[in-house]
């Protein structure tokens, strides 16, 4: 599999835009997230680990999913990071992790993958009963977030209420948006939801 980040991974922390997106969606994650040393968390498209960042010190473990070599090489690399973060390399959609996590959480990865109803099964799968989710993505919008043309985007956003169908169509209740900030680009403003939900049973 191309690794679609290689070739910016290693400047991607000094970025003003993921700078923007991981300290928003992580402040609205402390905010509407109960988080315990107990939790063993799952962040799918960790990244380089700024989500992870916010998290760690909050919660008993991290797993920082994802399908970039290079970006888990940078997130690897953090010290503050070591002993509470573990990455992982796969696709969990082709390749389950096998195990069962208290808490999934991902920051702007959801566009990435072509098939959103597959991964939210994929997402309940790895929860225990009474697990939760908390997903930010870009709100719909006309596709000039993204270069065009740009590899690996399959979505312009989420329309909130499709996305909660799909979520409640996949054993997931309590759903409930929120907007957890807008980020400028190129003169632009695009609001980012978090979504949280709870796994029934």
């Amino acid at each position: 599999m191309t690794d679609l980040f290689a070739d910016n991974a290693y400047e991607w922390d000094q970025m003003p835009v993921p700078q923007a997106i991981s300290a928003g969606v992580g402040r609205a994650l402390h905010a509407h997230v109960p988080l315990s040393d107990a939790l063993e968390v799952m962040d799918f498209g960790a990244g380089t680990g700024l989500v992870a960042l916010a998290l760690a010190p909050h919660v008993a473990r991290v797993w920082a999913v994802d399908v970039s070599a290079a970006m888990l090489a940078t997130l690897a690399a953090k010290p503050e990071l070591q002993g509470k973060v573990q990455p992982v390399c796969q696709d969990i959609l082709a390749e389950p992790l096998g195990r069962k996590f208290d808490l999934i959480v991902s920051a702007m990865a959801m566009h990435h993958v072509r098939d959103t109803d597959a991964l939210i099964r994929r997402f309940s799968e790895h929860l225990r009963p009474g697990g939760r989710v908390a997903l930010a993505d870009l709100d719909s919008e006309d596709g000039s977030f993204h270069p065009a043309g740009m590899a690996g985007v399959y979505h312009s956003g989420f329309d909130r209420e499709v996305l909660g169908a799909l979520l409640v169509a996949d054993g997931f209740m309590d759903v409930r948006f929120r907007t957890a900030m807008e980020v400028s680009k190129e003169g632009r403003r695009y609001p980012i939801f978090l979504v949280t939900a709870t796994l029934a049973g």
